[in-house]
């Protein structure tokens, strides 16, 4: 009997589909712009953490909606001047913005989650819980 092509197309986009997973699981596919991040499953929530090295609590938004946990942050232009008053000789240090988008795989209760920032780490803990899911913006303490 004769292979029908399509599943030798599916067999591949599942192997590169693998491949991409295991390289972004290990730090290997960093797309520029995107937020390296751990997610963890401790059975009773999802523990995100996320690093923002420079950023300030206010540059941080989260919001959490149909299961998908969005971070996105904003850095402010660098002036033409040095805090100090002299004149920059190079200026890598620009504008930046990153983005995340997470899928969770169950329900979280989105009255309880919490998320705390401190030394350019951000930490998300989203309780588990099954119920509506409605937008909902996330304060960082």
């Amino acid at each position: 009997m004769r292979r029908n092509p399509f599943d030798e197309i599916e067999e591949m986009l599942d192997r590169v589909s693998k491949q991409v997973e295991e390289g972004m699981a290990s730090g290997g596919l960093q797309v520029p712009g995107t937020v390296p991040v751990d997610v963890t499953d401790t059975h009773d929530e999802f523990v995100v953490t996320a690093d923002l090295p420079g950023y300030e609590v206010e540059d941080i938004d989260l919001t959490l909606t149909e299961g998908t946990l969005r971070l996105e942050a904003n850095r402010a232009e660098e002036a033409e001047f040095a805090d100090d008053g002299g004149r920059y000789l190079r200026h890598e240090r620009t504008r930046k913005t990153a983005n995340r988008r997470i899928r969770l795989p169950e329900p979280v209760a989105e009255d309880e989650v919490s998320a705390g920032y401190e030394n350019g780490v951000l930490t998300v803990r989203l309780p588990k819980e099954s119920g509506d899911e409605e937008s909902k913006q996330i304060d960082i303490e």
